[in-house]
C-alpha cells in the first residue's frame, strides 16, 4: 500500500531524506544528520538527531525500529524499542538510540540508525464497565496460551 505523499521538512541542511532499500523494503531508513561521530558508552543512551521532520497523515503514525544490522552487530537500537511518532508532530524527529552492549560504540554521519514504518492506526472510544466478559483464557497471563 502507497500512501500518495509524506511531506518533509529539512530542518537541518545536511539531513538526508528517508530511503527504501529495496521496492519490497516496509521500513525507510533514517539517517543520523550529526556532524561529528557519536560515541556510546556501555549502556549510553543518546539523542540522535535526523535533521527532518515530517506531516503524517491524519490516521497514520510513524514507528521508529531498529536497524537489524546495527541491533545484531553493536548492540545499538531504539531505547524505548519502538517509538511513536504522532500524525500531529512537527518537530524534529529524533531516535533515543542506547547501547545495549558492553563495548563503546560509534555513530557517524549519515549513518542509517533506525527505520521508519508509516502504519494506519484505530482510536478507541475506551468506556469503564464493572464487569468483563468471560474468555476461555480469562486472566491467565504470561506465557499461559502455551501451556496446553
Amino acid at each position: 500500500m502507497l500512501i500518495e505523499e509524506v511531506k518533509i521538512k529539512k530542518v537541518k541542511e545536511t539531513a538526508k531524506i528517508p530511503t527504501y532499500g529495496t521496492d519490497n523494503a516496509a521500513g525507510a531508513d533514517l539517517y543520523a544528520c550529526i556532524e561529528e561521530e557519536m560515541i556510546f558508552a556501555p549502556h549510553e543512551t543518546k539523542m540522535v538527531p535526523t535533521g527532518i521532520s515530517l506531516e503524517i497523515p491524519a490516521g497514520y503514525a510513524g514507528l521508529i525500529y531498529a536497524r537489524s544490522g546495527l541491533a545484531s552487530k553493536r548492540d545499538l537500537a531504539p531505547a524505548n524499542k519502538v517509538g511513536v511518532i504522532d500524525s500531529d508532530y512537527r518537530g524534529e524527529v529524533m531516535v533515543v538510540i542506547h547501547n545495549h552492549g558492553e563495548k563503546e560504540q560509534t555513530i557517524e554521519p549519515n549513518e542509517r540508525i533506525a527505520q521508519l514504518i508509516l502504519t494506519p492506526y484505530l482510536k478507541a472510544n475506551f468506556k469503564e464497565v464493572t464487569d468483563l466478559e468471560d474468555s476461555e483464557r480469562g486472566s491467565n497471563g504470561f506465557g499461559s496460551t502455551g501451556t496446553k
